[in-house]
This record gives structure tokens, sequence and C-alpha cells, in this order.
């Protein structure tokens, strides 16, 4: 007798559709969640600051609107598309807020910078100088050349120097003691409040010409003593990003080492160093207290950097804040002129290492 077969498993029905991916929220409704949130939080603030009495409060509107944007964003991201995308559009929210935050300092100081020395913007600012001005009228074309050849002739101390020194560090120091006792002197020097750099020159100045001495020069050497920890640091950084691969086959073809550094090291860097330099430039342009110790201030234009006083923008916005006049406008004007002339200086430099930086990269690719 035969026996039947088994009857085969019965197995359950699939599905008609399986998604294989959950739903996704269209580009425009985080704005429209962020929009909305401004619009709501902006009417309550309103609404309660008329009927107290009080002024809007710009901080806390804005606060309470990120607040409710994440914990909107964070819900509805999570009913639609899930918690890994929903966590995600919370940390990008997050890391926004941060960076919104970041630049409010830096937009208010650019902003009241310019609506504020734009009134003095014009070309007597740049053709004349203070001397025999009292009052309204003047200029600061003696600062600005102060500040242009001091800081040219402190880059020209101390680019030399903190690029041979990291040249040092890179390709000849590796694991001897002076390279890191230079190390740890470099570390030092880049924590030293400026106004030690301006004592330090005007005491070396002091024992050569006697005590009392103010000149550009010193000026320059106080603030090539701020610039080379930067170069320093910044350029070491630079090299040590050259692919040893580079040194290896200048080496495997015979060429010396010096050579080496010369025509593959440094090309391969440059780019990097360049803006290096010209953020340490950016770095002590500003600074005050060690020129008001070493340069002065004068109101009359001096190019001599070996004789007399001189004047530079930061310290000639310190004086024409410090001694106001009558009337006390015009040399308010004449600060927030000279503080816009400042930073449209530092500007032009970081364009020009940006220039620099893209010119002389090293190119990729066939």
């Amino acid at each position: 007798m035969t026996t039947a077969p088994a009857p085969a498993p019965v197995r359950p029905a699939a599905p008609a559709h399986i998604p294989l991916t959950s739903g996704h929220l269209p580009r425009w409704a985080p704005w429209a969640l962020l929009v909305g949130s401004l619009a709501v939080f902006g009417a309550i603030y309103g609404v309660l600051g008329a009927a107290a009495g009080g002024e809007f409060s710009i901080a806390g509107w804005l606060i309470l609107s990120v607040i409710a944007y994440l914990v909107l964003i964070y819900t509805i991201s999570r009913i639609v598309e899930g918690a890994r995308r929903a966590f995600d559009r919370f940390v990008t929210g997050i890391v926004s807020s941060a960076f919104a935050i970041a630049m409010v300092p830096l937009v208010s100081v650019g902003w009241t910078v310019i609506s504020n020395g734009i009134a003095r913007f014009d070309a007597t600012f740049f053709s004349s100088s203070m001397r025999g001005i009292v009052g309204e009228g003047g200029g600061a074309v003696h600062a600005i050349w102060g500040t242009l050849l001091i800081t040219l002739i402190a880059a020209i101390i101390s680019v030399p120097i903190g690029l041979m020194t990291a040249i040092y560090l890179i390709e000849y120091g590796q694991e001897k003691r002076l390279a890191r006792a230079i190390t740890f002197l470099v570390d030092v020097m880049t924590g030293i409040p400026s106004i030690v750099a301006g004592l330090f020159a005007y005491a070396l100045f002091a024992l050569i010409f006697g005590p009392g001495v103010r000149m550009g020069f010193a000026g320059a050497v106080a603030l090539s003593v701020l610039m080379i920890p930067v170069v320093v640091r910044s350029s070491e950084e630079m090299l040590r990003l050259v692919p040893n691969e580079l040194r290896e086959a200048s080496y495997a073809l015979g060429v010396p080492k010096w050579l080496t550094i010369v025509k593959v090291v440094l090309p391969t860097s440059i780019a990097g160093i360049t803006t290096g330099v010209m953020l340490a430039i950016a770095r002590v342009i500003g600074e005050t207290a060690p020129l008001l110790i070493t340069a002065g201030f004068t109101d009359a234009m001096n190019q001599n950097l070996f004789d007399g006083r001189m004047q530079t923008l930061p310290v000639y916005i310190y004086s024409q804040y410090a001694y106001k006049g009558i009337p006390p406008e015009a040399y308010v004007d004449r600060a927030w002129a000279a503080a816009l002339t400042l930073i449209l200086i530092v500007m032009a430099l970081n364009l020009i290492a940006r220039i620099v930086a893209k010119v002389f990269a090293p190119k990729t690719g066939r």
C-alpha cells in the first residue's frame, strides 16, 4: 500500500508592496517650519511686549523660535521619515544654530564699523594728516603709511626666521634635543601677551639708544616677536603635509637634501605657507599696546623707521577716541573711519592669501 505524499507547507502570503524607503519631507519643509516659528513667536513677543509696556526682546524671540523649530522638525521628521533621519535633522539644526550664533558678533561688528566709519571715508581722510588740525577735518594718511611700513619690516624680519626654523624642525631636527627645546619655546612665545613683546623691544632699544626712545623699527621688532611663532607653527604644519615619497624620489635621483627642500618641498607647500604668513600679518597689524610703547604716536607724517615717532592705525584709533577735543564727534568719526580702514586692509591681505594659495597650490589630476 502506497502512502500519500505529505502536503507542502503553507507559506504566508507576501504583502502586495513593501516600501524600500520611508517617507521624506519636502525640501521646503524645514524652511517653512523655521519661518513659522519665527512668525509665531514674533507675534507672541510683540503682543506681550505691547501689553507689558516693555521693549521687544530680539534675543529671547530668536532663542524660543530656534527651540520650537528643533522640537517641531524632530517630531515631524520622526513621524514621517523615521528616528534616524529625525535625529540627523535635529543635529543639523543644532549645528546651524551654533553657526548662526557665531556669526552674530562678526556681522554686528562689521555693520557697526561700516555704519559709523563711512561718514569720514572720504578723499581728505586718505590724503591729509593731523598736523595742525584741531577739531574737524584732518585724516589718517600718516597712520596708514606707518602701519604699512612697520608691518612690512616686521614681515621681512619674521618670515625668514620662522620659515627656516620650521624647515629645521621638520627636515633636520627629528628626535633631536634642540628641536624639542625650540618647539617648547615656540609654544611659550605663542601665548605671551602683546604688551610683553612691546616691553621687550622697548628695553632692547633703550639699552642701545637710551631711555625714552621711540621709533618705527622698534615697533617692527615688537611685532616680529609676535609673528615668528605663528609663522613657525603654520609653516611647520604645511611642511609636514608634504608626502615623504616626493623627498625619497628626489633623493633617489641624487639630488642633495638642501636642493630637495628648495626645489621640491617648498614649492609643494608654498600655498599653505603663504596663507600662514598672511594670517600672521593680519594677527599683528591691529596690535596697539606694543606700538604705543615702542613707536609712540604723532600727528605728522614720518616715513623714516629709524628716526622719531611713527603713527599707526591702531594707535591713531586709540588716540582719537581717548583724547577727544571739540567737537568730540569729529574725533569719534575719525576713529571709526580708521577702524574701517584697518578692517579693509586685513580683508585685502586675506584675499591676497587666498589668491596666492589658489595660484600656487599643487595641481592635481592628469
